[in-house]
């Protein structure tokens, strides 16, 4: 068995490059990029004329500069090999044109700094540089442009200068946002407490409640109990979470005032007692999760009823009771742990509740989570944000399938995996 989960943990790394590789191609191919809304936004502010023909009034290296803000001044298979960190970026990358008879031209160099050392109104570090024709750079402090490379295209009579930087997935960097020039990581961060707080409070409700009620619908099967509880928990199961969140916005949060409309804590929150802030917290999150909730009790329920309900049957169940155990011994110490044995399937993907969100439920109630994010970024072709989802996305749902099959064969004698 150990041999089995070595080979599972191996297939991450193959998994992960062929998703990712996927979706990078994808974004690739995909008209209305980023690229080109940018230069939409360039050509509407420069040129007069409109926008008949998009990025018309920018030079060639205008519009090449922005292919490599954008990540797009590269063909597919080496762009994906930077992303992925194979390759060095080729980042802050400029195109200096030459005139005739010109060999030297001065220029202004932008290098982005540390995180830690951003200001509100700049990011940047401001080197003064001269550059030859032949792609000679320097400066008066020599240190300046050690870092930068340059690049001659003698034929369009131009230089390229850029700063090469290995700054990809295997260096532990998700890249950083075009549309908010954030690093990905921090803003997942960011989010994350939120989705941890949702994925917890339901994973632990729906366990919380559908164990006993499987149990009880077991033993109670084909009586008014079970009956009209199997109606409720379908009806919820066919109502759609992000229906029941606006209707739940309109009548109990704007017009009957009992919770608030949306966000996940007060502006006041920070001046709350601990009682209020735990208040507050829950008072905002109450309704949204109820939106989570509908529609995840009927799955576990009938899983545990219908298991139960097979060892109920079954002659080892039977004996017991013919050996003297009392009903409730039989099915509390002998059927139920059989029982509960296929929800360990379900135990491993408890990882995934660090990314746990639904966009259309987040937009509702204005909740500033992970799936909004993930939403937000593929409508505004953010693909630094898309593959930095992805990634962590990818990773939790092999993890989660892995720690599945664990506790699977801890729970079953029977199973062991070769």
């Amino acid at each position: 068995m150990r041999d089995y989960f070595i080979r599972r943990f191996l297939l991450i790394i193959p998994t992960l490059i062929g998703a990712t590789l996927v979706v990078f191609f994808i974004t690739r191919i995909t008209p209305g990029g980023p690229l080109e809304a940018a230069l939409q936004r360039a050509a509407s502010m420069q040129a007069e004329r409109g926008m008949k023909d998009a990025g018309a009034s920018l030079s060639e290296e205008q519009k090449e500069e922005m292919a490599a803000y954008y990540g797009f001044d590269r063909s597919f298979v080496p762009a994906y090999l930077a992303w992925l960190g194979v390759l060095p970026k080729e980042g802050d990358k400029r195109f200096i044109k030459f005139d005739k008879d010109v060999q030297e031209q001065a220029l202004t160099l932008q290098e982005l700094l540390p995180r830690e050392q951003w200001k509100p109104n700049n990011a940047y570090r401001i080197i003064q540089a001269k550059v030859t024709r032949d792609g000679k750079l320097t400066a008066d402090n020599p240190k300046d442009v050690e870092n930068w490379r340059t690049r001659a295209e003698k034929e369009k009579n131009r230089v390229q200068i850029f700063r090469p930087k290995f700054d990809g997935l295997l260096q532990g960097s998700l890249g950083i946002s075009t549309r908010y020039n954030d690093y990905v990581s921090n803003m997942i961060r960011e989010r994350m407490p939120i989705s941890i707080f949702y994925g917890l409070a339901s994973f632990f409700i729906v366990y919380v409640v559908c164990i006993p009620l499987g149990i009880l619908k077991a033993i109670q099967h084909r009586t008014v109990l079970d009956n009209v509880s199997s109606v409720l928990i379908f009806v919820g199961y066919a109502i759609p979470g992000f229906v029941l969140a606006s209707v739940l916005v309109v009548y109990l949060a704007a017009r009957l005032h009992w919770f608030p409309t949306g966000g996940f804590i007060s502006e006041n929150f920070d001046s709350l007692s601990l009682g209020g802030k735990i208040w507050d917290v829950v008072h905002h999150a109450f309704l949204p999760l109820v939106c989570y909730l509908i529609g995840s009790f009927a799955f576990m329920t009938m899983l545990v009823k219908n298991n139960l309900m097979d060892n109920l049957a079954a002659d080892y169940v039977r004996t017991a009771i013919a050996k003297g155990a009392s009903f409730k011994r039989a099915v509390l110490v002998h059927a139920m742990r059989n029982s509960l044995i296929p929800l360990a399937t379900t135990l491993g993907h408890v990882v995934s509740i660090f990314l746990a969100g639904s966009f259309l439920i987040e937009m509702i109630f204005e909740i500033n989570g992970i799936g909004l994010l993930g939403y937000t970024s593929i409508l505004d072709r953010d693909y630094p944000v898309v593959m930095g989802l992805l990634v962590i996305q990818v990773l939790l749902l092999i993890v989660g399938n892995i720690l599945s099959d664990y506790f699977v064969a801890l729970t079953d004698p029977r199973i062991r995996f070769e």
